[in-house]
């Protein structure tokens, strides 16, 4: 454990863009290890993107159907099995607070005790993920691998814009995903956790390209001021809502869902302004949660919002989807939201809250054919396990990442 802390203390002082080379040193000398090699995950999680080469250098990875990829989805270490006196190749996911990164892959000489070196691996690769995550205040290393082409300057925006593409904790888990990942217009979400709550924002400004990014834009950083303010969600709503009217004096507005669950009773508290829609997975069947429809952010100046309550139960599967999802239709004219949703939100049930997202989308994009989808496209997937009966904000270690069990080698 010494040499792990000595590891940490090296990536904290190490320049931003030399995290790779340094894990590299402390693996070769302490295990042996050779061919080590970070990649991150593209923006649209299709594909592994290599740090220290460009895509035109070194072959991206699917994340779909490699060995890579199954350690990424899976969030387990995978071994790449091969000839017995071979090394043995590992693939190591690479994720902070649930924030899912990439992969790590090395080599380990032949015979490798792996039950005894994968703990460490395992902190080493939980370091990583977090002082990647801090290097990118420094540095575009990072933010350029996940790039598998170039994002339009609206798409730029909206990413930077985002707080990333998934959260866990003892009391949930989510996942998000927006598409086209390189020319997003104005789907957004938002998240901001506390020791009793979660809050969760979810956007979509009306337009396309520059107008929607930066109508969004103004309308999330306005919720994050009200909300660090101190002030409750529909003093969220009602300070968004002023400040995007006074900017566009009722010309645009953005259609916005606010929602706190509390982590000890599971009551949910939500705002809905024209708002992104609500399905629930609960003991097998799927239903939709209706809300109280409000005015849409910056119609009108002034306008007064009321909250609604309902509650969540442990066990339960929360999937928001944005207009562009649910009023995609087929070629037959059916849209998406009407049955097809409800389908792939049973058929995903046993994916992780982190892959139903990616899967939802696919089966959009299958179920609208050709042409593309004429507008942009927002999941968030939701899985709700609560807080055991008499814990404390302290005990239930609300932030801390959730609890994993022991992870299996495949």
């Amino acid at each position: 454990m010494e040499e792990i802390a000595a590891l940490e203390r090296a990536l904290r002082r190490a320049a931003p863009h030399t995290l790779p080379q340094v894990v590299r040193a402390a693996l070769t000398e302490r295990y042996g290890a050779g061919g080590v090699r970070l990649r991150l995950a593209d923006y649209a999680m299709r594909s592994l993107q290599d740090v220290e080469s460009p895509p035109w250098v070194t072959e991206p990875v699917p994340v779909h159907d490699s060995p890579q990829g199954r350690a990424f989805g899976a969030q387990e270490p995978y071994l790449a099995t091969g000839a017995k006196d071979a090394p043995m190749r590992l693939h190591l996911p690479v994720t902070s607070r649930g924030e899912r990164l990439g992969v790590l892959s090395l080599d380990l000489p032949p015979g490798t005790d792996l039950r005894a070196v994968l703990p460490e691996l395992q902190e080493v690769c939980e370091a990583l993920g977090h002082e990647i995550l801090v290097a990118e205040r420094d540095t575009d290393l990072y933010v350029l691998a996940r790039r598998a082409t170039r994002l339009t300057l609206a798409a730029e925006m909206q990413w930077q814009l985002l707080p990333g593409r998934s959260c866990a904790r003892p009391e949930f888990a989510l996942g998000a995903q927006l598409e086209p990942a390189y020319a997003v217009f104005g789907d957004s979400y938002d998240w901001s956790v506390s020791a009793d709550d979660l809050t969760l924002t979810l956007a979509n400004g009306m337009g396309e390209g520059m107008d929607a990014a930066l109508l969004t834009s103004l309308a999330v950083n306005a919720l994050r001021n009200a909300r660090r303010a101190g002030l409750d969600l529909t003093g969220q709503a009602a300070l968004a809502d002023q400040a995007v009217y006074a900017q566009y004096r009722g010309r645009a507005h953005v259609s916005v869902l606010l929602l706190r669950f509390a982590f000890a009773t599971g009551e949910v508290e939500a705002v809905d302004a024209g708002s992104p829609r609500l399905w629930r997975l609960r003991d097998g069947a799927v239903a939709a949660r209706p809300f109280e429809a409000q005015l849409p952010l910056g119609m009108f100046e002034d306008t007064v919002y009321t909250p609604e309550h309902f509650t969540v139960r442990p066990g339960d599967r929360l999937l928001f989807a944005s207009d562009g999802v649910y009023d995609a239709v087929s070629a037959a004219g059916e849209r998406f939201g009407e049955r097809a949703l409800a389908r792939a939100l049973t058929a995903t049930r046993l994916l992780p809250p982190t892959q139903v997202p990616g899967a939802v989308l696919r089966a959009l994009a299958g179920y609208h054919g050709e042409p593309a989808l004429d507008d942009d496209a927002l999941v968030v997937c939701l899985d709700w396990f609560g807080r055991p009966d008499g814990s404390t904000p302290g005990a239930s270690g609300a932030d801390a990442p959730a609890p994993e069990g022991p992870a299996p080698v495949g």
